[in-house]
């Protein structure tokens, strides 16, 4: 007797299409909050806008070619490159510095880490208040401590020379906490094995630093470079704050010659063609940082 079977009906796979739903809600915030203002601003940046008539006019990379002829421009431009070099190198140095002081075990290692990161968590405004009655002429304490041990009293505030490496420290104190814990947590990720297979073989402390704690945490380094060097270029509210970009425009960043150009002076193209360009700068400075990673590792 024979016996007939029909094959089973097979299932029909999803269409690879429909995975991209899983992504679709990242997609679909990362291009309203990045690619279109990306796009707009460049776009922007083209124009002669006109905020009184609310017109429009475009004109090119006049606006570029302005910018740099503008002398108030490439003075921002030079002091945020030159608080970008004063205060990089000081987060990964010093950051680095306090986790291989800090990275003990007890409550007073936990109290100090606590102490060095406490000031991040402050706001900006705070920072200034208490750094500007530190720093202020004739009655700041920095004044009154020299005047008490027989030195003439400074000003950092209105001095040209030492407005923007002023901002550079209050910078520094305020955020080298992070810094600091991300070491730390690149310090703790290393087998404590390592360490005492070093210490059978009688290597010293610097040897054991160079050969195994650098090489372990070569790209915490790295990402935490990257991380200032974005940080540092954004620079606003500590020069806006404590210096108003004086004096003789000594301290002013790009930032806020972006903000003043836009919403005082209501130049948003010419304050647009500004925002891009430090665009730009920051997307070199962090391949710049991100080539000389890949050259040290090969």
């Amino acid at each position: 007797m024979q016996t007939s079977s029909t094959p089973m009906p097979l299932r029909r796979r999803p269409k690879n299409w429909l995975h991209g739903l899983f992504v679709l809600p990242f997609l679909t915030v990362y291009v309203l909050l990045l690619v279109l203002p990306l796009v707009t601003g460049w776009w922007l940046s083209l124009q002669d806008v006109d905020m009184l008539a609310n017109s429009s006019e475009f004109i090119g990379v006049k606006n570029y070619t302005d910018l740099f002829h503008d002398d108030i421009f490439l003075g921002a431009v030079r002091n945020t490159f030159y608080f970008v070099a004063m205060t990089t190198p000081v987060f990964v140095g010093l950051g680095l510095a306090l986790a291989l002081a800090l990275n003990r075990p007890g409550r007073t290692g936990a109290a100090l880490r606590a102490i060095f990161f406490g000031s991040s968590v402050l706001s900006v405004t705070i920072v200034t208040l208490v750094w500007r009655l530190v720093l202020m002429p004739d009655r700041g304490l920095l004044s009154n401590v020299m005047q008490s041990i027989g030195l003439t009293p400074i000003a950092p505030l209105v001095s040209e020379a030492l407005a923007l490496p002023s901002v550079a420290l209050v910078t520094v104190w305020w955020i080298i906490g992070l810094p600091m814990m991300l070491f730390l947590a690149a310090l703790q990720q290393i087998p404590q094995e390592m360490y005492e297979a070093a210490a059978l073989d009688n290597a010293g402390r610097w040897r054991t630093f160079v050969s195994i704690t650098l090489p372990s945490i070569k790209h915490t380094v790295a990402l935490v470079a990257v991380i200032e060097v974005v940080q540092q270029f954004q620079l606003f509210g500590q020069s806006y704050l404590m210096t108003q970009g004086g004096p003789n425009n000594s301290s002013r960043p790009i930032v806020q010659f972006i903000y003043e150009t836009g919403f005082t002076q209501w130049a948003l193209g010419y304050s647009a063609a500004a925002a891009q360009v430090l665009f730009v700068l920051m997307l070199i400075g962090v391949s710049a940082q991100a080539w000389l990673s890949r050259h040290r590792d090969a």
